[in-house]
């Protein structure tokens, strides 16, 4: 599978990089290897020595190098090979490997995997996420999905599916049927939901009364690619207005470990007017990494074993109404890879 290169994609999040230990993980199906240099920035590392392929996250730190656990070969956060402790030390002009430009931003490290000029501004803004931002966060989500990230990303853009697969969660059965709207804004597509006077979801319910009566519910999605996402989705009061709780900004973002795997991170940003106690706080992330651990996971798991290396259109889908959005991602990529490969 060819992968958009040319974007910025999250490695994972701030927190799991720390100091004096490497972090492997295989994007857009390389193996990278992240770790902190002294004055605590991070860098990017092809996870492959040049003389025998072995991964340099298996060696050492030493100062802001990284040092190869087979032969002792140390090379710097350029990737450029800096000490080679056999025979006369020469170096050879072959041993470097390839150094990727990385941002750490709103808790996340991102990672630029293509050749041409990276551009920190083109990173999503996800700025709720920001200590400073006022908002109450959950955040440090991570599932690994063994499906492609084109089938999580229709998941996340047809929240239809929420009636079925999350119903008394994050749905209920009057969604069903619920007017929807999708528009493309430059690159970006939105897939709005409105949802009025029905009965209230478990999760909304905890941040808004708390008194299990019908509300009025929106869900509104846009997907900024190749694939990251933001919900913003809540309650209100039957005919009223948005109040300073019942709602949250979802945070969704998709990076490629391979053709069939993902990995997935999430967060959520809840406004200033949401009263959560610790442990209500806890039981809020508890409920959305059930959903998506235990109600998505498995369909997704599911889907892509269905599929198995097949095309996605050889395979002749049906195509309902609410696979507007999906179709039109979908195009989008296709457009965006063949312009990310002339």
């Amino acid at each position: 599978m060819s992968f958009i290169r040319n974007a910025w994609y999250v490695a994972c999040w701030s927190s799991q990089v720390t100091a004096d230990a490497m972090f492997p993980r295989r994007l857009l199906d390389e193996p990278v290897v992240f770790y902190r240099k002294k004055n605590g920035d991070v860098a990017a590392l092809q996870d492959r020595c040049p003389h025998r392929f072995i991964p340099l996250s298996l060696g050492k730190i030493k100062n802001d190098a990284v040092e190869c656990a087979y032969h002792g070969l140390q090379f710097d956060c350029s990737g450029k090979c800096v000490k080679n402790p056999h025979g006369d030390g020469k170096i050879p002009a072959a041993a470097k490997v390839r150094s990727y430009p990385v941002a750490e931003k709103h808790g996340m490290i991102w990672i630029w995997m293509g050749e041409r000029e990276h551009d920190v501004s083109l990173i999503p803004d996800y700025s709720a996420l920001d200590k400073e931002s006022g908002y109450l966060t959950s955040t440090g989500g991570y599932i690994h999905i063994k499906s492609n990230y084109e089938l999580m990303a229709e998941n996340l853009l047809d929240l239809s599916h929420i009636t079925y697969l999350h119903d008394g969660l994050l749905g209920s059965p009057e969604q069903v049927g619920a007017d929807q709207v999708v528009k493309e804004v430059g690159n970006s597509i939105h897939c709005n939901r409105w949802m009025p006077n029905i009965s209230v979801p478990g999760i909304f319910d905890m941040l808004f009364r708390r008194d299990g009566k019908p509300v009025d519910m929106w869900t509104n999605m846009e997907w900024i690619p190749p694939s990251c996402f933001r919900l913003d989705s809540g309650v209100q009061a039957p005919g009223g207005a948005r109040a300073d709780h019942g709602w949250y900004y979802g945070i969704h973002i998709l990076t490629p470990e391979t053709a069939t795997t993902t990995h997935y991170h999430f967060a959520a940003a809840m406004p200033s007017g949401t009263r959560l106690t610790s442990e209500e706080s806890a039981k809020f992330a508890e409920m959305r990494r059930y959903a998506f651990l235990e109600q998505d996971t498995p369909i997704l798991n599911a889907q892509q074993a269905a599929l198995g290396n097949a095309n996605f259109w050889d395979m002749k889908p049906v195509l309902l109404t609410i696979d507007a959005g999906p179709v039109k991602m979908r195009r989008a990529l296709e457009r965006l890879l063949k312009e990310d490969q002339a």
